[in-house]
């Protein structure tokens, strides 16, 4: 059977009738599959019913336009459409810390894993007639010629600069009144050994790292040398303080020594300006071939020129006559040279890869010091024999402790309380001179 035409007129005897222009069938589908699945010709609302008959010859089939509607098994598919799962993101590892904490206690191998650590400040050295080390046509020469900076050695002193700064901000930021010299040394030490990684209590580690020696902590009249050991009684850190901090850092036996002063009353201010004026002229001074006679004259010039005023008295600034600055060498706090605080006629110059720490101490008393009673610490001597002569068993077992923990660093009572000795003053007096 033939599909009805739009242009026919004759639409059957059912009696329905349709526009004209309107479509009567489906396109789309093969011939005769839909006759298998109405039993009709013709689909739609359009044409008669069983017994329609066509005048027409044609076997042309109408196509409808497309609609919208979508197909029977168009909506099937999207009803057994699944949504698609969600990947399961894997969690990322943990990401290290890029800040210290406070207090430090984030070793500084996490914080630059790379290895790389911060040069600090670099001091240009000032042209002046009298040639300096790096000014001569023959020691510009030279350093084309050798490459001389060793890098791990470089690489190692920066970080233990870098363990020193991040120590001594925090404890800037933290040190008040009301706090006991003991809990501050302790927080001091345990923030280096934090930020180095190494605590230092199985045998050899303080060798490879550590405290360079033991923390100062000098109040008032104090200069330095003054730690606080087992057995003393507590001394509580006041408002009118002015408290000197000095601590060391070492890795490897190359130490890094650097100290400050803080008061909480704003009367030392100016005394504080003096020595800092005074160590900044000291280090912009130094160099290489500089005389050391030189940088104590510079030193003595900056500090004098300050003055400070306490309680309605003008006192001036004196450098501390009998201490002095000093060069390092690997495990030795003391390599030999040092450099005064006074002018003096002193021709030792300065020598390429030597390692100075230029302290400056200044008061508004007379400039000297005096030794007063106490230890401040032991260090065996740097030609001790490996064997020591002595009959005391006791004395024996602290020689060996102290050499593979310490070597020729200095350390304290409170170092050796720290690895669980026990009963150990008897030892110390036969081992002391």
């Amino acid at each position: 059977m033939g599909s009805k035409s739009p242009e026919s007129g004759y639409h059957g005897n059912d009696g329905h009738s349709s526009a004209t222009n309107e479509s009567n069938c489906v396109g789309g589908e093969p011939r005769g599959s839909h006759i298998l699945r109405d039993g009709d010709g013709c689909l739609g609302d359009v044409g008669g019913g069983d017994d329609d008959e066509s005048d027409g010859g044609g076997g042309e089939i109408g196509i409808a336009p497309p609609t919208d509607s979508p197909s029977i098994d168009v909506v099937d598919a999207q009803k057994k459409r699944k949504k698609p799962k969600k990947k399961k993101t894997k969690k990322s590892p943990t990401q290290l810390p890029i800040k210290q904490s406070s207090p430090p206690r984030v070793p500084l191998s996490d914080l630059f894993p790379s290895g790389n650590y911060p040069e600090g400040e670099i001091q240009s050295y000032r042209l002046t007639d009298k040639a300096t080390a790096r000014t001569t046509a023959a020691e510009l020469r030279y350093d084309g010629r050798q490459y001389w900076e060793d890098e791990v050695f470089l690489q190692t002193y920066r970080k233990a600069a870098e363990v020193h700064r991040q120590a001594r901000q925090w404890v800037r930021e933290t040190i008040k009144p009301g706090q006991t010299l003991q809990d501050i040394v302790v927080d001091i030490e345990d923030s280096v050994r934090a930020l180095l990684g190494n605590a230092g209590l199985e045998p050899g580690d303080s060798r490879k790292s550590g405290m360079g020696f033991p923390s100062g902590l000098c109040l008032n009249h104090q200069v330095a040398h003054y730690t606080p050991n087992p057995g003393q009684k507590d001394v509580v850190l006041q408002h009118q303080d002015v408290l000197t901090v000095d601590f060391g850092v070492h890795i490897n036996g190359w130490i890094v020594d650097s100290a400050f002063t803080m008061a909480f009353d704003p009367t030392y201010d100016n005394l504080l300006a003096a020595v800092k004026d005074a160590t900044n002229s000291g280090i912009k001074t130094a160099g290489v071939d500089v005389r050391i006679s030189d940088v104590s004259a510079a030193i003595q010039e900056t500090m004098e020129s300050y003055e400070v005023e306490i309680r309605g008295r003008t006192f001036p600034v004196k450098p501390v006559r009998n201490l002095s600055g000093h060069n390092i060498k690997q495990y030795r706090i003391h390599g030999g040279k040092s450099i005064p605080f006074v002018k003096n006629s002193d021709q030792t110059r300065m020598e390429e890869g030597e390692v100075f720490a230029i302290e400056t101490f200044g008061s508004t008393g007379r400039g000297s010091v005096y030794d007063d009673i106490g230890i401040y610490g032991y260090g065996l001597n740097q030609d001790a024999p490996l064997d020591v002569p002595v009959s005391l068993s006791s004395s024996k077992r602290l020689h060996k402790t102290i050499r593979e923990n310490f070597g020729t660093l200095v350390f304290c009572r409170r170092y050796l309380d720290r690895l669980g000795l026990e009963r150990y003053l008897a030892g110390v007096s036969f081992l002391t001179p």
